[in-house]
């Protein structure tokens, strides 16, 4: 794609290096296998291997763990280039690092940062575990429970819609020590693949982002040792809403991407489809229609680029974050379904991308809190300004 179509927001050297490094390995190692990966509804073994072996699976972990130790700003830029070719792989590196490898992080004791941050930058992924079937929008009426048993504890119950489950090896599970606490019993443990009593069960069927894998994760009896509490006891509803609040940010990230990649095919189609004797994009109308649609995604990408920078800059970016989210999955579904009219009869077939940068789209509205949800954190954000 020409250059001309890759707007360039104020960027230092060092991260036009990095997203320039990361367009070019999504172009030749993605664009190749994501039809393919579509049609499957799976994830390559092989592509997650040079994931690793690039070093993008751990951007912020210290370089002490294998990480890259680099920012939050660059692993948007990961997240935001990669769903410009598949959203799909957007999403699995932005729960890798914007949930999981940053809960780690910041609530992680020496030991668990040492084995699982290694682990995660170096050979394993990692999932996050919260929601339920009666617990979505309201996230914290888990019926997970966790038993204290003197030296561990035994997880019962069901998560259900668990990004990267399938290719997962270390997942962080909320669970409840005590329901009569309400959200104050909720705790996050660490459960690795293999622990007794801990099954992956069924993988959805999906309308977008097929070949992210989302699952239902079952515990039964599941034995899981005190030293793998991920922060304190009943203060997993803290480590979530504020990890959760990061990843918001990688959501956007990843529905500006889409968007851009959408836009992007657009334009070229609007150059090279002929009507009366000319292409499509002489027309004002369709001129108008990708002008407006290329402003509406910088506009997604600025409110995206500043939330990162605040978090970077350890300052206040709740608002922002879902501020970020709320209009750049909007801006996704707009500018996704638009390119599918651009396309005219073609969009609506599987034999161009159109369709699927318009399905992968409409998840940006639901996942890591809908757009209802966001809209409230504003709301009761600007009311107590």
């Amino acid at each position: 794609m020409s250059e001309k179509h890759l707007p360039l927001t104020v960027l230092s050297d060092e991260e036009t290096m990095f997203r320039d490094t990361v367009r070019s390995f999504a172009e030749e190692n993605i664009k190749p296998l994501t039809k393919k990966m579509e049609e499957e509804a799976s994830f390559d073994r092989g592509l997650l291997k040079k994931f690793f072996d690039i070093g993008i699976m751990g951007v912020e972990s210290p370089e002490e763990y294998g990480g890259a130790a680099s920012s939050f700003f660059n692993s948007i830029l990961l997240v935001e280039e990669f769903s410009r070719i598949d959203a799909s792989t957007g999403v699995l590196v932005d729960v890798q690092n914007t949930l999981v490898n940053n809960a780690f992080i910041r609530w992680g004791t020496d030991e668990q940062k040492k084995k699982y941050l290694t682990k995660l930058a170096t050979e394993s992924v990692g999932s996050y575990a919260l929601s339920e079937s009666g617990s979505g929008s309201d996230a914290f009426a888990l019926a997970t429970k966790a038993d204290d048993k003197g030296d561990h504890y035994v997880l019962n119950g069901q998560k259900l819609w668990i990004t990267n489950a399938n290719e997962s090896d270390i997942f962080i599970v909320f669970a409840n020590v005590n329901k009569e606490l309400g959200y104050k019993g909720i705790t996050a443990f660490i459960v690795e693949r293999g622990c007794k009593g801990f099954t992956i069960g069924k993988k959805e069927d999906k309308l977008g982002i097929r070949a992210s894998s989302t699952c239902e994760l079952v515990f039964e009896d599941c034995i899981v040792p005190k030293e793998n509490v991920l922060g304190e006891v009943g203060k997993g509803y803290k480590t979530a809403i504020e990890t959760l609040n990061e990843g918001r940010i990688g959501i956007g990230a990843q529905m500006i991407g889409v968007a851009q990649g959408a836009l992007e095919y657009g334009i070229k189609y609007s150059q090279e489809r002929m009507q009366f004797g000319k292409p499509i994009s002489s027309f004002q109308a369709i001129q108008f229609q990708l002008a407006d649609l290329a402003v509406e995604v910088e506009a997604a990408r600025l409110m995206v680029y500043n939330a990162a920078r605040l978090k970077d800059a350890n300052l206040d970016f709740v608002k922002q974050a879902a501020m970020a989210k709320y209009f750049s999955s909007n801006v996704a579904e707009k500018v996704t379904s638009q390119v599918v009219e651009i396309y005219g009869g073609y969009g609506f077939t599987k034999d161009y991308p159109a369709e699927k940068y318009f399905r992968d789209a409409k998840i940006g509205k639901i996942y890591e809190g809908t757009s209802f949800m966001q809209l409230q954190t504003i709301a009761k954000i600007i009311l107590k300004d």
